[in-house]
């Protein structure tokens, strides 16, 4: 399953987005927000999501991610809100990176992280494939 929130910048429907999935969109069980206070109203947020952001010292690694769980990440320039990351400040989580390193870009931070959320819970993610 996959949630996108909205945002004036992103257009699902891009050409270039249809065609990066190639023949997978099928198999993606997408739901769109029109905004973030869309998907908080609609979804009950707990100890079931984590916020990736430059804003923590928390390593992704040591997240505990369990299947279903929402893994957060906000747009390169301005990232999650700040009152978002205020709200759930235990469950804010970060890349670790030299203080010389400049950012990753959003698609490698995403892999980065899903990928781990994907090792810890191997077992459930291989009956899905």
């Amino acid at each position: 399953m996959a949630d996108i929130i909205k945002t004036k910048a992103f257009d699902i429907d891009e050409k270039a987005v249809r065609r990066a999935g190639l023949d997978y969109w099928h198999k993606l069980d997408l739901h769109v927000w029109e905004s973030l206070d869309d998907f908080f109203a609609n979804n009950e947020i707990s100890n079931n999501a984590y916020f990736a952001t430059t804003k923590t010292d928390k390593p992704y690694f040591d997240a505990q991610f369990k299947d279903g769980d929402y893994i957060f990440f906000g747009s390169e320039t301005a990232g999650i809100p700040e009152d978002i990351l205020n709200r759930y400040k235990e469950q804010n989580i970060t890349i670790p990176m030299t203080k010389e390193g400049r950012s990753l870009n959003l698609a490698i931070s995403t892999g980065i992280v899903l990928y781990e959320a994907i090792k810890q819970n191997y077992t459930t993610f291989k009956e899905k494939i």
